[in-house]
């Protein structure tokens, strides 16, 4: 029998490799041989499959015996189940002015969640008691949204990371005015890389509630997962995920994803070397004269300023985005899949742009 024709082609160069996000990355090879060892035969829809059965005992085996997870598209999907799930009507979450889930996520938790966010600027992406207290009032007061919810990034949209006491303190304080915590950790598995220490370490240990756990961003096709690791209180996940478009029909495809990352030390493994190929890139760009590095590089992202004109050139050769175009200021991302050779490459064509 002759194999089925395709006209599939490659639209491409797979050497090209940028800086603008590490979205842009491909799958990790071992998640592609996850996807096709769960291929084939019928497993059953909508998350009653042996793949996403056993994800539960790989979520429970980092994260404790209360764990649950519940497999989505995407993180903005996850941020906004989670956030449902642990928010009356009049409910209110409180974050950094520059979360993801305010200033990157088209207004979801808003408009489709329906949930009010109330922000507080912070001047490295972190919140603190101290700075979650100017929102945390009113809670009697029928003209304001109801704090109900303090919602954290691990690692930040900054790139930087929470220690564990850090989180323990925000928990304690959340909870002390009735609050839930939640972590919004598309880059979870980097931050423990950084802190060299479980998950769990800050997330169910430091009192977390429930988190948004990434995969896509390290190494993953699709999917992310809501987990649950304090049941008390967060109801109805189940009905909250179909309500808002977040189940898939084929969950198998997406647990074996993140049972390949988790399973073992994939997802230590490839965050650990994003996180190392951003400190290779913040030593080489510290060299360059006229250059200035923003925020302490903690994670896979570099924050930087320098002249408008330059950044422009230099996008032309490497994908990158402006954080702030007005201010100069730009952010590069590394990936699993990013190269020391990628690396010094682009520190010297910045040499070459700033010297011109």
């Amino acid at each position: 029998m002759n194999p089925p024709r395709t006209d599939a082609r490659r639209h491409h160069d797979p050497d090209v490799r940028g800086f603008a996000s590490d979205n842009y990355a491909g799958v990790h090879p071992e998640v592609l041989a996850a996807l096709a060892l769960a291929n084939g035969g019928h497993q059953v829809a909508y998350g009653e499959d042996a793949y996403t059965e056993n994800l539960q005992q790989v979520i429970r085996s980092h994260f404790g015996p209360t764990a649950e997870a519940f497999p989505v598209f995407n993180g903005t999907g996850a941020n906004v189940v989670a956030l449902q799930a642990v928010t009356d009507r009049w409910g209110a979450v409180i974050c950094a002015e520059s979360a993801h889930i305010n200033v990157d996520e088209g207004g979801a938790p808003e408009r489709v969640g329906g949930i009010k966010l109330l922000t507080v600027p912070t001047p490295d992406g972190k919140l603190t008691p101290e700075l979650i207290d100017r929102q945390a009032y009113g809670w009697d007061d029928e003209h304001r949204a109801m704090p109900q919810v303090v919602s954290i990034a691990q690692a930040t949209e900054l790139g930087t990371v929470y220690t564990p006491d850090e989180i323990r303190a925000i928990c304690e304080h959340a909870h002390a005015h009735g609050m839930k915590v939640h972590v919004d950790g598309s880059r979870l598995a980097n931050a423990a890389a950084t802190l060299d220490v479980p998950m769990r370490a800050f997330t169910n240990a430091a009192g977390v509630d429930l988190l948004s756990l990434g995969g896509t961003k390290n190494g993953a096709l699709f999917g992310e997962a809501v987990v649950v690791l304090n049941p008390d209180g967060i109801r109805h996940l189940r009905h909250l995920r179909k309500l808002s478009m977040q189940l898939a029909s084929k969950m198998r495809f997406v647990s074996v994803q993140l049972e390949a990352l988790l399973a073992r030390d994939l997802w230590l493994r490839s965050a650990r070397h994003a996180n190392e190929m951003a400190q290779r890139l913040a030593e080489g760009v510290r060299a360059v004269h006229g250059v200035e590095i923003l925020h302490s590089v903690q994670a896979n992202a570099v924050f930087a300023r320098l002249p408008h004109d330059v950044s422009e050139r230099l996008q032309k050769r490497f994908r990158f985005y402006f954080w702030d175009e007005a201010a100069g200021d730009v952010r590069w991302m590394c990936a699993f899949d990013t190269t020391e050779d990628d690396v010094d490459t682009f520190v010297a064509a910045l040499k070459e742009e700033m010297a011109r």
